[in-house]
This record gives C-alpha cells, structure tokens and sequence, in this order.
C-alpha cells in the first residue's frame, strides 16, 4: 500500500533526476506544471513487496489556437502536463504491446480470451498524478471568508487579461485550506452564490497520509470521504478560484458576477487562447472521459479486451477541493449506462498529498519574493516515457524545441507523442505481427488513414457515442479531415 505523499514524492524524485534541464523552467522566472503515470505492481496472491514505477512524465503550461492546428497530425494541439503524460502512457503501452507480441521479454499484458486481444496482468494497476488540481471544473474551488491571503494574489481579472502568447494553464494561487459547498449532488450543475454557508471543509491535508489500495479492483470503487467537520459558525464561500478554460459553445455561460459567482459549475470547458480560440477541451473534461473511455484511445483499443484505467488519482499541494474533484472526474459521468462490454464509469480513489512541486507557480513566487522580474509560465513541454528508444522529447509551441519554420513539415519537425509519430508507432506494432494474429477488428479490412483505423474500433466509438449522448454532448471534436493522414 501506497500514501499520495509517496506518490509525489516519486514523482518530484523522477522529474529531478530522470528529466533533462532543457524544457525545465529558468531559476526564479519562470513556472510549470507536472503530471506522470506511475504504474503499481502488488503480489497476486501472497504478501509481499510492492513496487512503484514511474512510466510516462509531462510537464507544460499551454495549448495552441485553432488557427495554427494542422491537418497533419504533427503539432501538438495540447501541451498542458495532463495530456503530455496521458500520450506519453501511450507511447508506452504501445511498446508494452511489441514486447507481447513478440514475447521477447515480460509485458505488463497477457492473452485475453479473444484471438489477437490481449488484457493487463491482474497485479498491475495506475496511478495518475498532477501537481496541480486539472483546468477545468476541477479547479473551481470555493474560497471562504476566513481563509488566509493565498500567496499569490487572486486576481478576479487573470482568466481575460493574461497576456501569454499562448493558451495557458492557470494555475491557482496556492492555499490549501479547502471547502465543501454540501449544497447540492456532485453531478448537478450549480452556482455558488455570495454567501453560501459551508458547514464542512474538505482538508486536503487529511487525505495525504491515507494509504492507497494496493488492489486496482478496490481502487476503482472507493472514494475517500475523510472530511475534517469543524464549527465554522457561519463562515461564508465569499469567492472561488478561476479558471482560465471557456465554456464551450452550447453549454450555459459563466455569471461572471463577483465573488463565488463568477462561475458557473459541472460544465464543459475549452482551454482559454488570446485572441486565437483553442479547441482544445479541459484537462478535467479529458481526465473525466478517461475515466469512462480509458486512457489508451480508440487505436490501443484494437488490441485490447479491456480499457486501461486508473485506479488512483492523487494531487500535489495545491489549492483543493475533495467534492470539486468528485463533481468533475467521477460526477458528471456517473449516471452514463448502456456502455458496450468491457467499459464502465470508473471511480478512481481521489487523494491529495501535502507535497508541493518545487516549480510550481506559488513555489516559485514563494522563493522570488519581492525581487523583481516578472513570473511567467514555462514555454516548453517535456515528454518522458518508459520506452528504450528516445524515451524523451522537448517541444515548445507543439513542435521538437527549436524547430524553425522552415523545417515545420519534415520529419525532424514531428514529436514523438505527435499523433501522426504515434500512429507510426501502433503502423509498426502492425507490421511486427502476422496478419492471421491481427484482432477480428483489423483483419480483412482496408484500412488507411488515422480516422479509418480509429473508426474502426467499433466498441471504443460506440462507447464514446454513449458518453457524448449522456453526458458531453457540447463536446468539441476536431474536424475529420483533420485525421486523413496516412
């Protein structure tokens, strides 16, 4: 068994010793965000040791405008450190993959009980980890009348007057002392009125020390509710954290009304752009789709008998809300049904550690002071993955950092966790194998293009249509002619 504060701390330990100083942010000006997968093995059946391991590792603060997405599939449409980890997982299972197929060495995947499919070994299970709480709804946090001045001024202004050249993550000022609305279900979506009386404080701090199931089957239907209960004698939600992500076009929009009802909650966001609207949607509506869809996508899904969940969700110290958390990742999704064989709404074990990452912006502010310069957010993205062939890669503004334009359009010009670089990946996984052992959803068809082979994956599509129906029906998607690649 596991503590969310020794997940982090593996966590900062891989970031500092594994991840180059090219793509970290500079000394004393500049900020980012961390997020990584971490892949827990227990004994199958008789007590023993349990063993941690760092597989993917992202860090990175931005997301480009729609204007300069490219139908090739090789820009970066979203480097915020949820999603560089998320792909970077994929790199990895698509290794994990090789190494089955070709049982060369030991794979983290077994035969499933279908020809050509094959299932995670029943010992493992993920942890997902972020220094932060995800943009989106998940960092909607009330504020209460007797909290402390956070470290770094909240700003009811940022989310429309940050100046980056980029969209970015805006990450909350850093106070940790958190609260729970009791106010209405996690899954209804409601406003926070001036005022609201709070009659318990979520403390994040309480969750730090609970040990983490060693058991994916019981991570994924226990949720923590240690809530600290105190006499607030009234205290008040008098205000809630921004978000800088946008409703999206045909959900209800913002109040933006001072104080605690500036936002509006449990809706569907896009990552906020300047003057270049993104399509990209918030790092809380992708780790919710996560948990019902998977996180190894509609192409791993070819291969699979099952999706890749995570069991475990754990936060570094940072602003926090439990029932924020809840509401975003696991509440809107909750009452989703009729999902094909094999999927189901997930309930991750949601936890918060009282470890705080040394780049992020409030320690960062914390150690600059008063000295001058401005505090900005990192440009660049890192990539890292357990993978033995060029396990890291360094992008900025979507590209492999340094890429000048003229090179944009070669190969040198394509990161590794690009879509088309990842569709190489799962071409050569293919190529590697017999067609008579391919899965039943590949065999005998002709496929091309990127959209034909995700298409193809008709238990992934059809799962994704049931949670679009039920649950994120304003959901953004990218044009289809955006995945004719090849």
């Amino acid at each position: 068994m596991w503590t969310a504060d020794e997940i982090a701390q593996l966590c900062y330990e891989h970031y500092g010793v594994r991840l180059p100083k090219q793509g970290k942010p500079e000394p004393d000006r500049e900020w980012t965000l961390l997020a990584a997968i971490v892949k827990i093995q227990c004994p199958p059946a008789k007590p023993g040791p349990v063993t941690k391991e760092v597989v993917s590792m992202g860090t990175g603060t931005k997301c480009i405008g729609q204007s300069k997405m490219r139908r090739s599939g090789d820009i970066l449409n979203d480097s915020h450190a949820e999603i560089i980890a998320r792909r970077g997982f994929q790199r990895y299972l698509l290794h994990q993959l090789q190494l089955a197929a070709t049982m060369k060495e030991r794979s983290i995947f077994v035969p499933g009980t279908q020809k050509g499919l094959w299932k995670l070994r029943p010992d493992h299970f993920f942890v997902f980890f972020s220094s932060h709480t995800p943009c989106g709804d998940a960092s909607i946090i009330p504020m209460l009348e007797f909290e402390e001045q956070p470290c770094c001024p909240v700003d009811r202004g940022w989310t429309d007057s940050y100046s980056g050249e980029a969209a970015v993550h805006l990450e909350a000022p850093g106070n940790k002392r958190t609260c729970d609305s009791s106010v209405n279900p996690a899954n209804k979506k409601m406003r926070l009125e001036p005022g609201t009386p709070v009659q318990e404080v979520a403390n994040g701090a309480a969750h730090h020390g609970k040990p983490i199931p060693p058991d994916a089957r019981s991570c994924a239907v226990e949720i923590p509710t240690a809530v600290t209960r105190i006499d607030l004698s009234g205290a008040k939600v008098v205000d809630v954290y921004r978000t800088g992500a946008k409703c999206v076009p045909g959900e209800a929009e913002d109040p933006r009304r001072p104080g605690a009802a500036y936002h509006q909650v449990g809706l569907l966001r896009v990552k906020p752009g300047r003057g270049d609207r993104t399509c990209s949607m918030s790092c809380s509506d992708k780790v919710a789709r996560w948990n019902v869809l998977g996180c190894q996508g509609a192409l791993l899904m070819h291969f699979l008998e099952e999706p890749i969940y995570l069991s475990a969700v754990v936060i570094g110290k940072c602003p926090y809300s439990q029932e924020a958390m809840e509401r975003a990742l696991v509440g809107r999704c909750q009452n989703v049904s009729t999902l094909p064989k094999g999927f189901a709404v997930q309930q991750p074990n949601i936890q918060q550690s009282d470890l705080q990452f040394e780049q992020s912006r409030c320690a960062v502010q914390a150690r600059k002071g008063d000295s001058p310069g401005r505090l900005v957010p990192c440009g660049a993205a890192i990539s890292w993955s357990a993978v033995p062939e060029q396990p890291l890669d360094v992008t900025a503004n979507g590209f492999p950092q340094g890429t000048t334009k003229k090179k944009i359009g070669s190969l040198q010009a394509r990161s590794r966790i690009s879509k088309v670089e990842l569709f190489r990946s799962f071409q050569k996984l293919l190529s590697s194998m017999a067609e008579d052992k391919w899965p039943d959803s590949l065999r005998g068809q002709k496929l091309e293009t990127y959209q034909e082979y995700k298409e193809a994956a008709a238990a992934y599509q059809e799962a994704w249509s049931t949670l679009r129906k039920q649950a994120f029906g304003s959901w953004i998607r990218n044009p289809p002619d955006y995945h004719q690649f090849k």
